[in-house]
């Protein structure tokens, strides 16, 4: 508690004080919307700092800041949704909001704000600014530095393209139960893309990483790092042959391959979908929906993780939710409307992208647990197929999870060995389907390395995604074989 009493005490410093609104004020503007009787009212205060800085061809070509604040005011009536929102921060423009609402209202008596009390939201990161944990012309020497080191690893690298970003932000919620949370949320990622050339044959390689910490988590370690997976996945690309096609078991590697699990099976497991039985999950808790040994967890809580908050954006804790336990669908993901209006609990999933933006049901940090096998024997055991190593874009269809995902870095595998990396693969499958086709499960769970974005309905929030080593028989490989 204590720890939420700093965050409070800092984000109203940050953006009531300025504006010298107080509890009475606030009180006031929730009690004129429940006038309405509404089931439920929150208004989301945000202070926002966010920088960019971009190299390419050896030179920081751009850099970027920019200073963001406002208020979102949002009424809830059944399972309507009024939402108003002002990037200017006073009592008249809260009750101009506020008033915007009345829309989805139904008639009722003045109604009174229950006594304010604060929500024990979590500790997983320092509420510190990482803007200005490094000087600007470090943050320039850091990308020049990078890009040094990738060039150092072989002549053959001819671009390099990289990119620094980090966000302070501070959020308040205030809400007619009388809850009041905050949390002070630091962000930073380091994305980088190599090209390199041999013969007239161009292909490129990527890596990158990030989380809620400041700029000292690049340390040079960590640029080599980043560096070598970049650089060495480029020159493996030189070496590629086209990828075969057909139906073939696949081995999806750990760590970032969880963007498929992220997308074919996570999206389909939020709230909203199920309510509305737009999803291939629908009704389906209780029914095993997976190979035996498949557990999936949603879990904002890990620490410094870039998908973690302290509280969500309704100002609930986050918690660790089992989705899918030994292949049993055993939850979806909830903001407060779809667990009220579903009759489940509140899972802390309430995100949105910002002030001007309304919540909905979010995955945070996604990933399968790990099993019981080595990796080795898992290649071992495939006498013809794929081994997916890297993902870049992907397609997904909640109603039915049918999915599209083209692999960025992937090898064959032919009598139980790796051999040859394979270029314009591409994995075309179902999500629920995929998951009964699980035969075998790596004891080597990876988690990404913080650069993950997920978007849904125009809102992009950060996430996290992960997974072990995984065998899945009889998936369909595209390929340009």
């Amino acid at each position: 508690m204590q720890t939420q009493d700093k965050l409070l005490s800092t984000a109203q410093a940050t953006l009531l004080a300025p504006y010298d609104l107080r509890a009475p004020a606030i009180d006031s503007v929730l009690g004129a919307i429940l006038a309405h009787k509404v089931d439920f009212a929150d208004l989301y205060f945000q202070y926002s700092r966010s920088e960019g800085w971009s190299l390419e061809e050896g030179i920081v070509k751009s850099g970027s800041f920019n200073i963001d604040q406002g208020v979102g005011v949002r009424a809830i009536a059944g399972d309507k949704t009024a939402f108003a929102y002002s990037d200017e921060i006073s009592l008249e423009a809260l009750r101009d909001a506020a008033g915007a609402t009345r829309a989805i209202a139904r008639a009722g008596k003045n109604a009174r704000v229950p006594a304010i009390r604060h929500t024990a939201g979590l500790d997983l990161y320092r509420p510190m600014d990482p803007l200005g944990s490094l000087a600007d012309t470090e943050k320039v020497k850091l990308l020049e530095r990078l890009e040094r080191i990738c060039r150092a690893r072989d002549p053959r690298v001819v671009q390099v393209m990289a990119s620094l970003g980090g966000i302070y932000e501070v959020v308040l919620v205030t809400r007619s139960d009388g809850v009041m949370s905050a949390d002070v949320r630091p962000l930073v990622r380091l994305s980088l893309q190599v090209i390199a050339e041999s013969n007239g044959r161009r292909e490129q390689g990527s890596a990158g990483g990030g989380g809620r910490v400041d700029y000292s988590h690049f340390t040079d370690a960590r640029l080599e790092e980043y560096a070598a997976k970049a650089v060495d996945q480029a020159l493996i690309n030189l070496e590629s042959r086209p990828a075969p096609a057909g139906t073939m078991t696949v081995v999806l590697g750990p760590g970032w391959p969880g963007v498929l699990l992220h997308e074919a099976v996570g999206h389909g497991l939020e709230g909203d979908f199920n309510r509305k039985q737009s999803s291939a999950f629908s009704g389906r808790l209780g029914e095993r929906v997976a190979a035996p040994g498949v557990t999936v967890v949603d879990d904002g809580t890990l620490p410094a993780r870039r998908g973690s908050l302290n509280v969500d954006d309704e100002g609930n804790p986050t918690q660790c939710t089992t989705l899918i336990e030994n292949g049993v669908l055993r939850g979806y993901l909830q903001d407060s409307l779809n667990a009220r209006l579903m009759k489940m609990p509140i899972t802390g999933n309430g995100r949105r992208e910002s002030f001007a933006h309304t919540v909905m049901p979010r995955m945070t940090n996604t990933y399968m647990l790990g099993g019981d096998k080595d990796p080795a024997e898992i290649i071992a055991s495939v006498d013809r197929g794929l081994y997916a190593v890297n993902f870049g874009g992907g397609q997904v269809d909640i109603t039915n999870g049918k999915f599209v995902f083209s692999c960025t870095e992937a090898y064959l595998i032919e009598n139980g060995r790796v051999t040859a990396p394979v270029k314009g693969a591409t994995l075309i499958g179902n999500g629920p389907d995929a998951l009964t086709r699980v035969s075998m499960i790596g004891n080597d769970l990876q988690l990404d390395t913080g650069v993950g974005t997920c978007g849904k309905e125009g809102q992009s929030v950060p996430v996290g995604v992960g997974q072990p080593t995984l065998r899945i028989d009889g998936l369909t490989v595209g390929g340009t074989a």
